[in-house]
Formats: C-alpha cells, structure tokens, sequence
C-alpha cells in the first residue's frame, strides 16, 4: 500500500466511469490509482451487468444535438441541468468512439435507432441474469487491460471511506483494506462507485419507506459512499428522490430467474395496474420507469397488481425483446387467472367491487377517448391502452425492480463537485451514477446512464489533465 500512498489523482469505483477517466488519465502521463471495493478479478458491478445500449434519452447518439436536448428536458420536464444536458448530447457520440479506439466492439441491438450502439455481444433475449462474456463484462475486462498497459493501477479489494480535506481543498481519501485504514494523498479525486441503490438507510431517507420490499435489480454493491462522503464535507446533493428501474413479477423477491428480465412495463403501460385497494394509482401510460417509482412510493411496495386480457397477453405483453410472453411463464411466475373480474380479485383478496368499478371505468374512458378524466389521469404513450373486457382475466403481483438511483452529487459539466453555495470544491469530481442533475424530475425521466458515465467520464479527465499542465 504504501507504494500508492501518492498519487496524481485517485479514482473511487472502477465501472465504466472509473475505468474511462482512469485509462484517459493515465493515457496523458497521470499516474492514477483506482479503488475498487470488490475482491475478485471480474469484480461485481452495475457496468458489468448492462444491456450496453449508448443512448440518450432513447435517441440516437448521432441524432441532432438540439434535437436531443430537447428530448431531455420533456423527458425530465425541465429539471435536467442544462450543462450538463447539453455535455451528454455532444459527447456521447465521442466517448462511443473512444471506447471504439480501445478495442471496444458494438453491433445493432434492435430495431430501434437508440440500440445502434449497443456492446458487443448483446446481452441474450432470455429470462435472468446472464453477464459473463458479455457487452459489459467485456468492456471492464478490456478497458482494466488498457489501464495496465497504460501504467495505472486497480487496487481491487479497497473501499473509500472518507475525504481529506484541507482548508476546504481535497487532497486525498482514507481507504480501508483488509481491514485496514490507510490514508492516500492525491491533487484530484474522482468519486464514481454507483448510486445508492443497495442502502437501504439511504433509500429509506430519499425514495422509499419500505427499501426491503423492492428488489435489487443491480449488483448489490451501490453503497452510496460517494455520496456518504461528499455530503459530510458539503457537498450538495441533486435529484436524489428518483431511480431507474424497471416493473418486476413479484416472485423475483425470491426467483432469482425472474431478474433482470424480463419486465412488464410494455404489459402495464397498455393494461391496469392498482393497488391494494383494487384502484388505479399511477399514470400506467408514462411507462415503467416512472412505475416503478410509484410503486416504489406506496405504503407497501408489495401491494401493487397488474390486471390484463388475453388479448394483451398476446399482443403487447411480445412487444419486447425479451419479452414477458412467453418467457416469464418459463421461469416460474405466479400468474393468477379467473373467468370474471370479481373471482380475479377474490384470488387476489381485494374488493370484488373496487376492482370491478375499476376495470368498468376504465373500459368507459378508453370507449369514450377520455382517458385524460381518469383518476389519475392516463396519457397517451406509444403503447396504446387496451381495454379489458373479454375472459379469461389474469392479474400479476408486482414488484419495483431498481437498477440504480438517478440522483446524487450535484456537479458543473466537466464532472466537478459543487458545494452548497454551487461553487466548485477544489480537487474533487463526482462522475457517473454517483452524481445527479441530469436523469429525474416529477415523472423520473430516464436520459441514459452509460451515456452520462461515459460522457462526463472523459470530460472530468480532460479537465484535470488541463488543470495539471498549467501547473
């Protein structure tokens, strides 16, 4: 250890924000060490896990620029942070060709324009978790591998525990290793470990009161130290009341081949989804992200169901790539079926008149093109609603599956930290999921988190190397 006891500059996580502005760091002579908490060689982590589509905001990396954050500020209803909005839609498409320059492969993930950049190989259309030789497993793999070469250094095994500051600069991190606490000194440093999905103290305080009863679609290892850290030396914190995930079968709580995938956002966005009084709670139309954190906000995480027709389970309940028919029967979901609506909801133990009243007002409102006269309102989307009207009826136990939160550390568009008083604190930068300011907003408006992480990766490292050669 002591060995690194200095350093230029020291990175906190080694996904594919820490790696990127490790290897550019190190690329222009930076001596760079990289904290990783994780023990073994192939290290769990969120990037390791990723579908591996470049995108913003469901856009095209090569879309137009204004074009694109304008879509950033519907998708967030104007909360995004402008600089911050506009770095991502410029440099998106740059930080794809980095990587490219670094061995990186990307193939054509979909239909979609916004799965044209999508890591090579592509995750496969099956049910669970499956990330070895894939996309994001290859892309650490290969990216720790330039780090080497390039003379930095990953310190595997290695968990940040506090800042150091002086006289309001930070000069450096304490690390524990092997149970050991060790201070490290450094002119700059990078905190980029992920969100704070995994704590539950953290998500309790900001986004649920019931963090157990949401499933951890993730690594499990987003602890929220940056965060942690950064706060008690005050820093400002952004946007921290909004993650990114997606709607879940209940049984993923203990089947561990119900997650990652496959979801059913397509299936609640065009059928109904209520709760534990058997009454629509959430605007199904905005999608699943936004689902998942109104599910998320409920008295109980658990209570929420989706209800829905043959004719949707074999329409849009395929829409997907991996899509929730047929493979979510093959992995074991518990799917209710019933020949009317009030035998479904005494299957589900809700009021057989609550759920009816339910499924008939909504059926009206479809009928009738009003579906904006709901309570709460429904609006349009480009799944379109269908009605639920003919048996057999089926409903789903829900749960909200988070990815990872999209708030955080508020930061300027070169990725440095901002206090209080949003003034930069010298010496520290926050990149990644670790920060905020971008991703949120009332309806948590999803832009991209690769596109973030790679994107203000690069520009946190160009600025710091800047910084050192006017020195």
């Amino acid at each position: 250890m002591s060995d690194f006891s200095h350093c230029d500059v020291a990175i906190v996580g080694a996904g594919i924000s820490g790696l990127m502005s490790a290897v550019r760091l190190a690329d222009l002579g930076v001596r760079v060490v990289v904290l990783e908490q994780g023990e073994q060689e192939r290290y769990l982590c969120n990037s390791r896990y990723t579908g591996g589509a470049f995108h913003v905001a469901n856009r095209s990396i090569n879309d137009d620029e204004n074009v694109i954050i304008e879509v950033i500020n519907q998708r967030t209803r104007g909360c995004a942070d402008p600089d911050l909005a506009k770095a991502v839609a410029a440099d998106t498409r740059k930080a794809v060709q980095w990587l490219k320059s670094k061995g990186l492969k990307f193939v054509k993930g979909g239909p979609e324009p916004y799965r044209d950049h999508t890591l090579a190989p592509p995750i496969l259309p099956q049910a669970g978790l499956h990330w070895e030789g894939r996309g994001g497993d290859v892309m650490l793999r290969t990216l720790g591998n330039a780090l080497k070469a390039a003379g930095g250094t990953l310190m595997l095994g290695s968990r940040a525990r506090q800042l150091r500051m002086d006289d309001g600069t930070c000069v450096g991190l304490t690390v524990e290793r092997q149970g050991v606490m060790c201070d490290i000194s450094a002119d700059a440093v990078i905190l980029c470990d992920g969100g704070f999905q995994a704590n539950h103290g953290l998500l309790r305080e900001f986004i649920t009161s019931a963090p157990e009863k949401l499933k951890q679609r993730n690594a499990g290892v987003g602890n929220g130290d940056a965060l942690r850290m950064a706060r008690e030396i005050g820093a400002r914190l952004v946007g921290t009341d909004k993650f990114y995930g997606h709607v879940l079968c209940q049984d993923a709580m203990h089947n561990d081949r119900l997650w990652p995938f496959p979801v059913l956002d397509t299936v609640c966005t065009a059928a109904l989804v209520v709760d534990g009084a058997g009454r629509r709670f959430a605007d199904e139309g905005l999608g699943g992200i936004c689902m998942a954190n109104s599910i998320a906000r409920l008295p109980d995480p658990l209570s929420a169901t989706l209800i829905y027709d043959e004719a949707i389970w074999n329409g849009p309940a395929r829409g997907h790539m991996i899509s929730a028919n047929p493979l979510i029967v093959s992995a074991g979901a518990t799917i209710l079926k019933a020949e009317s609506v009030a035998d479904l909801a005494r299957q589900l133990r809700l009021s057989a008149g609550a759920l009816e009243e339910t499924v008939k007002g909504y059926n009206a409102a479809l009928d009738a093109g009003h579906m904006q006269h709901l309570t709460p309102p429904r609006t349009p989307s480009p799944v379109e609603p269908h009605p639920i009207r003919h048996a057999p009826y089926y409903a789903i136990r829900l749960c909200a599956g988070i990815t990872s939160t999209m708030g955080g550390i508020a930061i300027d568009s070169v990725g440095r930290v901002q206090n209080e008083s949003s003034t930069a604190i010298p010496g520290l930068y926050a990149v990644g999921c670790s920060a905020g300011g971008l991703e949120g907003g009332p309806l948590a408006g999803y832009v991209g988190q690769l596109a973030q992480c790679s994107s203000i990766a690069l520009r946190a490292a160009h600025h710091i190397a800047t910084l050192r050669e006017k020195l």
